[in-house]
C-alpha cells in the first residue's frame, strides 16, 4: 500500500509525504524551496533532498493528537493506534500550528 499526503505550510503547499511498504518519506515541492520559504521542521531542513525514515517521521507523528482527542478520533473513524499514516492523514487537515495535511487520493495526478 502506498499512501500519500500534501504537506502545507501556513497554506503555502510544502511537499509530499508518503508512505509505502519499505518506511516513510517526504520531499519539498521544488517551487516551495524555490521561493526559499521556511523549513516545516529544523529536522527537515529546505533542500532539495527525499528524507527517508523506516518509522514515522516523529515531527509527523508529533502532529497527531494524544489522549482524549485521539480517542474521539479512533471511535468516530474507527482509526488503529498504530496505522500512523493513517492517522496523520485522517486527522490532520486542520492541525494546532502552522503545518496541515491533505490525503492524496490515487486517483489524483501528481
Amino acid at each position: 500500500m502506498n499512501r500519500k499526503g500534501k504537506v502545507f505550510f501556513k497554506n503555502n503547499y510544502a511537499g509530499i509525504i508518503s508512505e509505502d511498504e519499505s518506511g516513510y518519506s517526504f520531499v519539498y515541492d521544488e517551487e516551495y524551496i524555490a521561493n526559499n520559504f521556511p523549513p516545516i521542521s529544523l529536522t527537515l531542513p529546505l533542500i532539495d533532498k527525499n528524507f527517508f525514515s523506516k518509522t514515522m517521521f516523529p515531527f509527523f507523528d508529533g502532529l497527531i493528537p494524544e489522549g482524549w482527542l485521539l480517542k474521539i478520533a479512533q471511535e468516530n473513524w474507527k482509526l488503529n493506534p498504530k496505522d500512523r499514516m493513517g492517522l496523520l492523514l485522517s486527522v490532520c487537515k486542520d492541525c494546532i500550528g502552522a503545518v496541515s495535511l491533505v490525503p492524496i487520493e490515487e486517483s489524483d495526478n501528481e
